[in-house]
């Protein structure tokens, strides 16, 4: 059996389809929640505060912790299985408020060729779309049988 039939794809270990989504969901929330993690651990909250100053935002320091605080609720609510698709809609607007306030103007690539482009807050929206998409309101972890 060749490639073309289906042989290759046979013949490895891909996870089933529910194992893959929780995988994806639990990625997800865990990218979002290491940068408010890092934000606070780091104190990079000022930093932050300040850009958003520059960019127009009233009293900026909140909008920074509002953003920390919608990353680590929204993510762990994605974790634990609540409300994923209540919970992917602030992660994906903070997503896109970065493309549009910081990564457009850098072009697409994040690295190898550019610094600071849109791919990669590109690829956490496909992944929350995905995510909200699949959410069964099932917080159960799959079974051997799925």
């Amino acid at each position: 059996m060749g490639i073309a039939n289906g042989g290759l794809s046979m013949q490895l270990p891909y996870p089933p389809l529910k194992w893959a989504l929780l995988v994806l969901r639990f990625t997800t929330a865990l990218l979002f929640m290491a940068h408010a993690t890092a934000r606070i651990a780091y104190g990079t909250i000022p930093q932050f505060a300040k850009f958003m100053a520059s960019q127009g935002f009233p009293y900026p320091e909140y909008w920074v912790w509002a953003i920390t605080l919608a990353e680590l609720v929204a993510g762990t609510a994605m974790i634990i299985g609540w409300r994923v698709r209540f919970a992917a809609v602030p992660l994906l607007a903070i997503a896109i408020g970065g493309i549009v306030l910081i990564h457009w103007r850098f072009g697409w690539f994040v690295g190898e060729h550019g610094t600071g482009g849109s791919e990669y807050s590109v690829a956490l929206i496909v992944m929350l779309l995905v995510v909200a998409a699949s959410d069964t309101n099932d917080a159960a972890l799959p079974t051997n049988e799925e």
